[in-house]
């Protein structure tokens, strides 16, 4: 693993703000790793906040929600984050947001549900991971084969992104609540809160809401909380298992492989939204930041909420936008229009200036292994990409090309200024076809 600079001081003390509420959405119809959705709905069609618009007839998908309540005015392709364009609901707010959510439930109501009747909920809610991964988290929190471990993730080891700090730190009880719902589907024993150790306020307050009541022996802490070194990628799944646990999630496989489920904490949050207000997944917190920007910060923000609006929310501009990246520097998707929008799993938004993006020429790999010394996963990336370049699928396969987390390092440690990264994911596409 790898120490970066973090660049987190410009929105890490700014606490969580809500957005203006869009005049328009534009909700993607895929936002998360499975089948499409099909609209719900048509155009001229009334929505409100909170309403189911789009499902699938699939096992693998999360329904989709309208963000605002407003009319339906187009269902066509639009700009989206990570595929380029993807068809979506464009709704026209009424400026009134009626809600469909229902009134929230009693503690006694949470407390007789079934593990089942939690997951319903967490599905008919549409919750994904909200880390980047986008995965269905109803299929998580009912894993193939036993699990004994659940870890919550909390380093969020991107550079510039401070949205799941805020999150612990404005959330912290209703967290805790979340995986205590968590725990009951699963039905684990061992809970571990990972949180780096830059981030020692969030680790206090975990430890002060997670501690046990004063007469109580100090082995009656709900959780166990994991304090880590501050490294890249250290969020992710098969580094916190290996970090945490000592156990080595082998090739191909996945962590309920080896009976350990992970989890981001923005996720964890969300279900507990979901249980215990009815609250589907239609807001996320966003970080916004970048040196292009007068005022960034951490904001809640409507999912189909377009890009030219955070902008607007953030500035005036200071300087040019050279790059706008979806996600954090390492790992996110650079964009081609303001239009844009939100996804369930946007946990950042950058804009960097032509002073803070370097543009390099790619040149040829001299064989320095510096990719291969620095890889979390003990790939061969190098190999990877040579094996692209000659378009051997084949051979991409046999070095790992599949397992591959996409995490930026060997780029971002290669004196050639290789695209790396864009070859596997290219590869990973065409073989996963």
């Amino acid at each position: 693993m790898f120490r970066l600079e973090e660049h987190k001081e410009e929105t890490e003390n700014k606490a969580i703000a809500k957005t203006v509420l869009p005049s328009r959405a534009y909700i993607p119809l895929s936002q998360h790793l499975g089948r499409i959705c099909n609209p719900e709905v048509k155009i001229g069609d009334s929505v409100s906040t909170g309403q189911r618009i789009a499902a699938a007839d699939a096992r693998i998908y999360a329904p989709i929600h309208a963000s605002l309540s407003g009319k339906v005015t187009s269902i066509s392709d639009w700009p989206h984050p990570l595929l380029g364009r993807c068809k979506s609901i464009i709704i026209q707010g009424d400026g009134q947001d009626k809600s469909q959510i229902p009134n929230p439930k009693s503690q006694t109501d949470i407390e007789n549900l079934t593990p089942e009747q939690i997951r319903n909920i967490v599905f008919e809610a549409g919750i994904v991971g909200m880390g980047g991964a986008a995965f269905p988290t109803h299929i998580k929190l009912s894993p193939p084969s036993p699990v004994d471990t659940l870890i919550v993730n909390g380093t969020e080891c991107e550079p510039y992104l401070t949205a799941d700090y805020r999150l612990m730190l404005e959330k912290t009880k209703e967290i805790l609540q979340g995986i205590e719902l968590v725990v009951k589907c699963l039905g684990v024993k061992k809970v571990y809160i990972a949180i780096e150790d830059n981030k020692p306020q969030a680790i206090e307050k975990f430890k002060i809401q997670n501690s046990p009541p004063k007469a109580g022996p100090p082995s009656a802490e709900k959780f166990k909380i994991k304090v880590l070194k501050s490294q890249y990628p250290q969020g992710g799944e098969k580094q916190l298992t290996k970090n945490i646990l000592g156990r080595e999630v082998p090739q191909g496989k996945l962590p309920f492989d080896i009976g350990v489920v992970v989890h981001n904490v923005a996720t964890v949050f969300a279900i507990y939204e979901a249980v215990y207000l009815g609250k589907p997944l239609y807001e996320r917190v966003v970080t916004v930041t970048g040196d292009c920007l007068e005022n960034p910060g951490n904001f809640l923000v409507r999912i189909g909420t377009p890009l030219s609006d955070l902008i607007t929310q953030c500035g005036p501009l200071k300087k040019k936008p050279e790059k706008i990246i979806f996600g954090g520097p390492m790992m996110g998707f650079a964009q081609y229009s303001l239009d844009t929008p939100v996804i369930k799993n946007t946990n950042g938004v950058i804009l960097f200036s032509d002073t803070e993006i370097k543009v390099a020429e790619e040149a040829a790999c001299i064989r320095c292994s510096r990719c291969v010394e620095h890889c979390p996963l003990g790939l061969m990336p190098c190999l990877i990409s040579l094996a692209c370049q000659k378009e051997r699928w084949d051979a991409a396969r046999s070095y790992g090309c599949l397992d591959c987390m996409e995490c930026g390092l060997c780029d971002y440690v290669c004196p050639q200024r290789r695209n790396i990264v864009q070859a596997i994911k290219r590869a990973k596409a065409l073989l996963n076809r």
